[in-house]
């Protein structure tokens, strides 16, 4: 089995934005919202940079040359839309050379508590031996992050898979590292309880309906 990292297991600034994302009265301001959430992908990118491969480097500066370590080379960012499009932002902007996929995946009900996961749109570069970031926001039952992999891989087999979210379960989490073993998560928060319609609870709500608003 591949890492874990839980970034709300070390006290840090990451835990401030977690509490606006949750707090139901401050969420109520979409903009600070989405933002709260491209300011967590930037900090989870900086943790997930820490873990890539870096090679020696000589950078020529305007009085001499200066020994350095850079990215062997840049991931594929892919988000599942929507609400992962502010938590993709956060990661562009770290990544700021990466190649970039999106791909959507809903559920699609069958009765009150059972669905099933439809992934409607893909837009990939080939991940032939890349290393692709797949960020998706809440992890709940894990079947939709597993799903929209299984499509992506129509694309190319990555040498490495990287997921990223703000909030998963237990219960999907552990769901992920059963279907995706070799998959390394950063999560920013983790919660213990699913309901009986597999959402987190706490939580914090419908993330793409608190980015963007309701949706029919």
């Amino acid at each position: 089995m591949a890492s874990l990292k839980l970034l709300s297991a070390e006290n840090s600034l990451i835990n401030e934005f977690m509490r606006d994302l949750r707090d139901e009265n401050i969420q109520k301001d979409r903009l600070r919202f989405r933002k709260n959430i491209q300011r967590i992908g930037e900090i989870i990118a900086y943790e997930i940079s820490k873990t890539l491969s870096f090679s020696p480097a000589r950078i020529q500066t305007s009085l001499g040359i200066k020994e350095s370590a850079l990215f062997d080379e840049q991931p594929v960012l892919c988000s599942v839309l929507r609400a992962g499009v502010p938590f993709q932002l956060g990661l562009l902007e770290f990544f700021d050379r990466s190649d970039v996929a999106f791909i959507s995946a809903y559920r699609k009900h069958v009765s009150e508590t059972e669905f099933e996961i439809v992934v409607q749109y893909m837009a990939t570069p080939s991940l032939e031996g890349r290393t692709l970031i797949l960020a998706d926001p809440m992890l709940a039952s894990g079947r939709s992050l597993v799903a929209t992999y299984h499509a992506l891989l129509k694309n190319g087999q990555p040498k490495r898979l990287i997921i990223a979210g703000l909030i998963g379960s237990t219960e999907g989490l552990a769901f992920v590292q059963k279907e995706l073993p070799e998959a390394d998560v950063f999560l920013a928060d983790c919660d213990n309880e699913l309901n009986e319609h597999a959402y987190i609870v706490p939580g914090l709500g419908d993330a793409g309906d608190l980015a963007f608003g309701e949706k029919l």
